[in-house]
């Protein structure tokens, strides 16, 4: 007996996929329904997106415009301030800059600022750094009851340190005075700093500094040769934020520096506001204004991306 082999012809294979699909047998239509994505998340994400930087942009606007507005009105004279707050200045009049840089003694209190400012955050810098890295680094007695003195120290109003810090500068003969005024912002920033950067020490790889000690370093070389360049973003951010918190120091220079030559730029500010608002000199107060917002805007431009790099940096392993 001989075999036929028949082949399938067209009409064949249009029945079959027929009955299959009366039987439900659709492998490809349920896979390819399953495969599809979701329409509903996606809508939610987009609608979350938008939400977000809605916000975003509303919060920047209402950080942004009264800078502008600040710097518009520095330039205006004082009868445009009044009479067309929000139109742009005719033309730019630098003479308001210059009379309240010389005739309100702004250069005295930018001055002033400057030098207590930059040695009380090169002292921060140097002796938190030293600090957080012993805490964070060694085991010994008492360790983590000096860290937590520190954290205490963030916690503790510096108004309630106000009556009794005068009476110490005063014995000390060191009250009115910039050298005094320069250790007070050590003592009231190194809580902070010690906080933040005996953390980032703890993420440091040991095994640098035990070569650096196997090569015969002794432990001051280990720590500023070796472990304070590596500690480099840390300290740019802690150095943003400390700046910011001195610059910007009101209530310490008010109680504890009221000599005149010794003023810094925040009582400076104050002061010229009172005397310019009896005179009138309203563009040269938002001059002055301008001036002192300069500084505290170019540092944060400049470093933020050593800000936000220091923060992650420190916060994984």
């Amino acid at each position: 007996m001989k075999t036929t082999n028949i082949e399938p012809t067209d009409a064949d294979s249009d029945a079959d996929a027929d009955a299959g699909a009366t039987r439900g047998d659709d492998p490809m239509g349920k896979q390819g329904a399953d495969a599809s994505p979701k329409p509903v998340k996606s809508r939610e994400g987009t609608v979350l997106n938008v939400f977000s930087h809605g916000v975003l942009i509303l919060w920047a606007f209402m950080v942004v415009m009264p800078l502008l507005w600040a710097v518009m009105t520095s330039f205006k004279t004082d009868r445009d301030i009044f009479i067309s707050p929000w139109s742009l200045p005719d033309k730019l009049h630098f003479e308001n800059w210059s009379r309240a840089w010389s005739s309100a003694h702004m250069s005295d209190y930018f001055a002033n600022t400057l030098i207590v400012v930059g040695f009380s955050l090169v002292g921060t810098l140097l002796l938190g750094s030293m600090a957080a890295y012993v805490l964070a680094r060694f085991e010994f007695p008492g360790n983590r009851f000096i860290y937590f003195l520190f954290i205490g120290g963030m916690s503790f109003p510096i108004i309630l340190a106000l009556v009794p810090l005068f009476y110490v500068m005063q014995n000390l003969s060191l009250l009115n005075t910039l050298p005094g005024l320069i250790l007070v912002y050590i003592a009231y920033s190194l809580p902070f700093t010690v906080f933040f950067l005996t953390g980032f020490f703890r993420t440091l790889p040991t095994s640098i500094a035990e070569a650096a000690f196997v090569d015969g370093a002794s432990h001051t070389r280990t720590f500023f040769q070796v472990m304070l360049p590596m500690a480099k973003p840390g300290l740019v951010s802690v150095a943003i934020f400390n700046f910011l918190g001195q610059w910007n120091q009101y209530l310490l220079p008010t109680v504890l520096n009221t000599e005149q030559d010794n003023k810094v730029l925040s009582q400076g500010l104050v002061q010229l506001a009172v005397s310019q608002g009896y005179k009138g000199d309203w563009s040269g107060l938002f001059a002055g204004l301008v001036m002192a917002m300069l500084p505290v805007l170019a540092a944060y431009i400049i470093f933020q991306r050593q800000v936000v790099t220091g923060l992650t940096a420190g916060a994984l392993k």
